[in-house]
């Protein structure tokens, strides 16, 4: 696999300018997918603008200023995807990555106090060692449960770093949830109907506002009200 990527074949969730150079950062395997993520130094450099080159991105990441979901974080090409937060030690200041209704991912500065918390959806479910049940979620962590009481799809309420789950927020008629693909990206949509397919189909979900998408393009983000605060005008 190439350590290398040009700018003209970048994702386009990183929504950057495509002729400025020709190489880009490509980023490292790591919790998240290439097209569903953005390299820490195009997050420092590009969106959030606090440095002008890699050079300085990487002195910043080498003082130790940035973490990830209360990790710290120093390698430059560290992947950074959906609903990470990212704080920034020496200002203080907290984004979640979101989704614009572009397809691209954004940052929206939150509070010291949402950043303790983030949601991660149930991607798969496996049975490891003496009957624990084991959850992969979307963003690469796991979390062991001594019982199957979660469902493929539901999305989970945890605190950072601790992993301990806050509230489940299931996958249901009613539900909220930011679509993160297909036809809509970055709208915030209500769930009307499942549709079950058999064999290697996948499952279609309805929306009252018109329209249905395969499940996977769904991430459900609170029942009655969101849970995170929404990018209404405040996406970077």
């Amino acid at each position: 696999m190439s350590k290398h990527m040009k700018r003209l074949t970048a994702p386009k969730s990183w929504g950057i300018s495509r002729k400025k150079t020709k190489w880009v950062a490509k980023p490292t395997p790591g919790p998240h997918a290439t097209e569903a993520s953005v390299p820490m130094v195009i997050l420092l450099r590009d969106i959030l603008k606090i440095c002008d080159n890699t050079r300085e991105a990487r002195h910043i990441l080498g003082a130790r200023e940035i973490m990830v979901d209360g990790r710290t974080v120093m390698e430059e090409k560290f992947p950074v995807g959906l609903m990470d937060i990212v704080t920034i030690a020496k200002s203080g200041e907290n984004y979640r990555v979101l989704m614009d209704t572009h397809g691209r991912l954004k940052l929206i500065a939150i509070s010291a106090e949402e950043a303790k918390t983030k949601l991660v959806r149930i991607e798969n479910k496996t049975i490891v060692k003496n009957g624990v049940f084991q959850l992969n979620m979307h963003d690469g962590r796991n979390i062991l449960l001594p019982k199957n009481q979660y469902k493929t799809g539901d999305v989970l309420k945890i605190e950072i770093p601790s992993q301990k789950i806050v509230k489940q927020l299931p996958l249901k008629e009613g539900s909220l949830a930011l679509l993160i693909a297909g036809s809509h990206p970055g709208s915030l949509v209500t769930v009307d109907s499942f549709e079950v397919k058999r064999g290697s189909a996948q499952n279609l979900i309805a929306f009252k506002e018109g329209f249905a998408t395969v499940w996977e393009n769904v991430f459900v983000v609170g029942e009655k009200t969101p849970e995170i605060k929404m990018p209404e005008g405040s996406a970077i």
